[in-house]
């Protein structure tokens, strides 16, 4: 790999690029999963069967040169199924450790809503310490590690919701919408003629140390205290909105700015605006409010309620998209 796939510009663009060769129209999906690995994230999504969730995931870490697995959740498994445990080996005489699916780069939890909440919080502890338990033995998991869950919208019978504690744990909550025509229209194209085509046809275009650089140039990007002010006031806004009974946390407010930063390093800029910070309220704050019962009885969103509130609340320099110029140590990144 070349320095200047430390660029998460690049990086972006070209994973985005090779996944788009078996994935049509995914780009914007890319740049989220790609800001949430570049910031220690995870990822809920959302969506009918057959809009290719798992798919998009599996296509991402291929891509990315990181290793992958995919846990089907049921009701039935437990969580040693997912973080392992440890067996007597006969011969020997002694007990090994058998790791579980979650020692990956990416996991993919498919239909997170079907497994138990005792199997729900395994995961979601290994997502928040970076680490698994078996046996009093503390497991490091490997870095990087994202965890990609994706439930099903209409489908709610023998499934355990998550509650508001846990979907807190995903920084950003996306919705696959069905394609549009043309989009469907290549897909159909592109398979008619080898229907086998998928991700194990994609290849590595970055690699973890890609990675490892692209997060330090993420963690570089500078701010002014105005854009602080500004994803606290956006936050504020979330818990006196009349319709939401519960608003976004504190660790809402940090995932908003990191993903600000994220977005802002991908648009090549060592520094935050606030056009970054609206962008990413959405995907960052819509699982982490709770409606009232009035507002969900009259069919209000958080999304509409998100809306409102962005347009309320002014950007820091009075208008969407100016960003600070005057300032000597916030310029262009440059790559070399």
């Amino acid at each position: 790999m070349t320095e200047q796939m430390t660029d998460p510009a690049t990086l972006t663009a070209d994973i985005a690029d090779e996944v788009s060769t078996v994935l049509i129209d995914m780009d914007e999906y890319i740049e989220s999963l790609t800001i949430a690995l570049l910031t220690r994230g995870h990822v809920l999504l959302e969506g009918v069967p057959g809009v290719a969730k798992t798919t998009l995931a599996n296509s991402f870490a291929r891509a990315s040169g990181l290793t992958y697995n995919r846990i089907q959740m049921t009701p039935d498994i437990l969580p040693a199924d997912i973080t392992g445990t440890n067996i007597y080996r006969e011969p020997t005489g002694d007990f090994e450790i058998r790791e579980g699916p979650v020692f990956s780069n990416l996991v993919v939890a498919d239909e997170i809503n079907r497994a138990t909440p005792k199997t729900q919080s395994a995961l979601l502890e290994a997502m928040a310490e970076g680490h698994v338990s078996i046996d009093r033995e503390t497991i490091s998991l490997p870095e990087p590690f994202l965890v990609i869950a994706t439930q099903n919208p209409i489908e709610m019978e023998g499934t355990f919701e998550l509650p508001e504690a846990q979907r807190d744990r995903f920084q950003q909550k996306l919705t696959v919408d069905l394609p549009g025509p043309e989009a469907e229209r290549q897909l159909l194209e592109q398979t008619g003629d080898n229907p086998t085509f998928g991700p194990d046809d994609i290849t590595p275009v970055v690699d973890v140390a890609d990675i490892d650089d692209a997060r330090d140039i993420v963690a570089s990007v500078g701010h002014k205290d105005a854009i602080r002010e500004y994803i606290l006031e956006l936050v504020a806004a979330t818990r006196d909105h009349p319709d939401i009974l519960h608003g976004a946390s504190p660790r809402g407010s940090q995932a908003l700015l990191q993903t600000a930063k994220a977005r802002a390093a991908i648009r090549g800029r060592n520094y935050v605006i606030g056009d970054d910070v609206k962008a990413m309220v959405e995907p960052v704050l819509r699982h982490r409010v709770v409606m009232t019962s009035d507002a969900q009885l009259s069919d209000t969103t958080p999304l509409s309620v998100l809306a409102d509130i962005t347009s309320s609340v002014t950007p820091p320099s009075g208008k969407a998209g100016e960003h600070p110029q005057d300032s000597e140590d916030m310029e262009e990144l440059t790559f070399g």
